[in-house]
C-alpha cells in the first residue's frame, strides 16, 4: 500500500510523533492507521523508559481549582528542559493530571511511595477476610497479592486508569506525551486539597 502525505499527516495529527517516525510507523502497519497508532504508543513506551533515567530538573508547579472552589490539586511536573516546560502540550498533560488526582485522589505517585506499614496492614486485613470465608490455607497468597494489585490500581497515581481514557494508565498517558515532546517526564509530587473533609 502506498504511504501517502495526507495519510502521515493524519496520523501525525492524532499521536503528535514527527514525521519521519508516522511515516515509519505506516510502513511497518502496511499503512494501517490503527495499527501505526499502536505500534507508536508501543515504541514510545520502550523510548519512554530509556528516556526515564535522565535528569528531568525543570517543569512547572501547576494549579487545577474545581468548579465551585471546593476541591483543588497542586501538581509539580518535570521535565528536561525550559523550552518543554512552556509548551501547550506539557501544560495541557499537567491539566490532564491534575484534574485525574482531583477525580481519584491517589495516596500516592506509585507503588514504591506507598507506606510498607500501610500495605502491610492491608495485606493483613485480605488474609483475614479470606481465611474468615473459608478459603483454603493454599490459595489464600494468590487471594492475598490479587487484592494488593487491585489496592495499588486503585490508590497508586501511575496505575490507575486515566479517567479521559480507561484503556490507558496515567503511566502510559505519560510515556504517550515523552514520546511526543522527546523529554524524560515524570510527577515529582501532588497535594489535593478539599472543603468538608
Amino acid at each position: 500500500m502506498e504511504i501517502t502525505a495526507k495519510l502521515v499527516k493524519e496520523l501525525r495529527d492524532k499521536t503528535g510523533v514527527g514525521l519521519m517516525e508516522c511515516k515509519k510507523a505506516l510502513k511497518d502497519s502496511n499503512g494501517n492507521l490503527e495499527e501505526a497508532i499502536k505500534f507508536l504508543r508501543t515504541s514510545g513506551l520502550v523510548k519512554a523508559e530509556k528516556k526515564s533515567e535522565r535528569e528531568s530538573n525543570e517543569g512547572i508547579i501547576h494549579a487545577y481549582i474545581h468548579p465551585g472552589a471546593k476541591l483543588g490539586v497542586l501538581l509539580k511536573l518535570a521535565c528536561e528542559s525550559d523550552f518543554v516546560a512552556k509548551t501547550d502540550d506539557f501544560v495541557e498533560l499537567a491539566n490532564k493530571i491534575a484534574m485525574h488526582i482531583a477525580a481519584t485522589d491517589p495516596l500516592a505517585i506509585s507503588e514504591e511511595d506507598l507506606d510498607t506499614k500501610l500495605v502491610e496492614a492491608e495485606k493483613e486485613i485480605y488474609r483475614e477476610r479470606a481465611l474468615k470465608a473459608g478459603k483454603p490455607e493454599n490459595i489464600v497468597d494468590k487471594i492475598v497479592e490479587g487484592q494488593i494489585k487491585k489496592y495499588y490500581t486503585d490508590n497508586c497515581l501511575l496505575s490507575q486508569p486515566f479517567i479521559m481514557n480507561e484503556d490507558m494508565t496515567v503511566k502510559e498517558l505519560i510515556s504517550d506525551a515523552v514520546l511526543k515532546l522527546g523529554e524524560n517526564i515524570n510527577i515529582k509530587e501532588f497535594a489535593r486539597f478539599s472543603i468538608g473533609k
